[in-house]
């Protein structure tokens, strides 16, 4: 049976995202660093990359997709990742403001849901298959997956930086039972797979 998982990579004093994200900086104050283990570290870290884009299917925060804000983002805005985003699979946004699919190029396509958290999986195990479904982010969609019991795993990857404010990933989440599953890294990261118990 395929998992729910989520991939997150945090800081130390657990922030997914520096203070004073913006459309300049989608990630905070400092929060790019959070990933150098991806890119200066590839090779070592190959195992994690793989599985963080393993998925038949994804979710993601209507921040993840256009940056922080409540407002409907530009209507020829395609997301962050350029004409092929790395997913290659079917993307569903949660979102208040409807909006067609969008086609990208490499087999990713965004669907815009506005019915909530629920519905977005339903339409991404359907389209995900037998293959897993990834909650890609940010904190607040982790946070509702997480307290309402629909992840199965909690794939951390621990920057070893502290950043002091910004987007912090468990606040608030109460009642969430995790036993780790595995525990590994590098010089820029340590990975931490947790099964979430129910």
């Amino acid at each position: 049976m395929s998992l729910v998982t989520c991939d997150l990579t945090v800081s130390l004093d657990g922030f997914v995202a520096g203070p004073n994200q913006s459309l300049e900086q989608p990630l905070g104050e400092g929060g790019e660093s959070l990933h150098r283990w991806q890119f200066e570290e590839a090779e070592a870290n190959a195992t994690e990359v793989a599985g963080i884009l393993e998925a038949g299917a994804y979710i993601m925060g209507r921040n993840m997709y256009a940056g922080p804000g409540p407002d409907a983002w530009d209507p020829d805005w395609r997301g962050w990742w350029g004409e092929e985003p790395p997913y290659h699979a079917p993307v569903f946004v949660l979102t208040h403001h409807a909006r067609e699919p969008l086609e990208m190029k490499g087999g990713t396509t965004f669907h815009f849901v506005t019915d909530g958290i629920e519905a977005a999986l339903d339409r991404a195990r359907d389209a995900a298959g037998s293959k897993n479904v990834a909650i890609a982010g940010g904190a607040e969609t982790a946070r509702q997956f997480l307290s309402t019991g629909l992840m199965d795993e909690l794939r951390l990857h621990i920057s070893p930086i502290i950043l002091g404010g910004g987007e912090r990933l468990l606040d608030g989440v109460r009642g969430v039972r995790l036993e780790p599953a595995d525990v590994g890294g590098t010089g820029l990261v340590t990975h931490v797979r947790y099964r979430v118990l129910r």
